[in-house]
């Protein structure tokens, strides 16, 4: 599955995101509202992560995406 994917579905993948994500807060999440480049940016200021690192997350998150 690609990010788009992820992001039409954003309702129900908020839950996978929280999970997979635990140090996001609901509000964070519910603002990146599927934006592929909000998420790479969480990433990196909550958990450190370089934006190559934040994108490879992503990538593999989608990839693994089961609805």
């Amino acid at each position: 599955m690609n990010w788009d994917q992820v992001k039409g579905n954003w309702k129900q993948a908020k839950g996978a995101v929280r999970q997979q994500w635990g140090d996001l807060t609901d509000d964070e999440v519910e603002q990146a509202a599927g934006d592929r480049e909000r998420m790479e940016g969480l990433l990196q200021e909550r958990y450190g992560k370089s934006k190559e690192e934040a994108k490879a997350e992503l990538d593999r998150f989608a990839a693994d995406y089961n609805h």
